[in-house]
């Protein structure tokens, strides 16, 4: 059965993408977030703070956290692709296969369930502005149908180090997935896709 499941999952450098985009893109800087009082007291605290953001093709889940880092430190991992098999679970294989100045194209491999998962992102990075955005390279072909998202890193203070992290993603995963392979890349969830960067930076120093 998993030799039929592998077969069915279709990544094709070689082949576009069946559509150039489903879920609405970020087109300029992801809007600005405003806390509570009570989530202010849980960035303090060390905690995640997980909000939710409406745009105009559905709900998509937000996770902030403070991290004793720099932002360049933070930077130089979320950015180190090719060690993301080291760094973040379920990551087999990363690599940038193109780049041109910011565009930073970047080949997954997720091992879920005995399965190899394959997608190819394009990122563009605003180092200036803090932030990064990414949608899927529609230019190969996915086993992942959509992908978009973006990764801010904002300083709070330099002595000590403290910088705020925001991580968004929403994903679609093609009807050909099988449903127990499409759960668990959705319980990856948004704490444990910024758990790894806390502790990468703040080990880092």
């Amino acid at each position: 059965m998993l030799l039929a499941l592998a077969l069915a999952l279709a990544a094709d450098p070689n082949s576009p993408h069946p559509h150039h985009g489903i879920i609405t893109p970020y087109t300029g800087a992801p809007p600005v977030l405003s806390f509570t009082a009570a989530e202010q007291a849980q960035l303090d605290a060390g905690k995640v703070v997980l909000q939710q953001q409406q745009v105009a093709s559905g709900g998509r889940g937000i996770a902030v956290m403070n991290i004793h880092a720099l932002p360049t430190t933070i930077w130089s991992k979320i950015t180190d692709y090719k060690d993301y098999p080291k760094m973040v679970g379920q990551v087999s294989e990363c690599g940038n296969y193109r780049v041109v100045g910011n565009e930073l194209y970047t080949r997954f491999v997720l091992e879920v369930a005995g399965m190899d998962v394959e997608y190819f992102i394009h990122h563009t990075w605003h180092p200036e502005a803090n932030y990064l955005t990414w949608t899927l390279d529609y230019a190969r072909k996915s086993d992942l149908d959509d992908s978009v998202g973006y990764w801010r890193v904002a300083p709070i203070s330099s002595t000590p180090p403290l910088s705020r992290l925001e991580y968004s993603v929403d994903i679609r995963v093609s009807g050909f997935v099988p449903g127990f392979v499409q759960d668990m890349i959705a319980k990856k969830g948004l704490t444990d896709a910024t758990s790894w960067v806390k502790r990468e930076s703040e080990k880092a120093g």
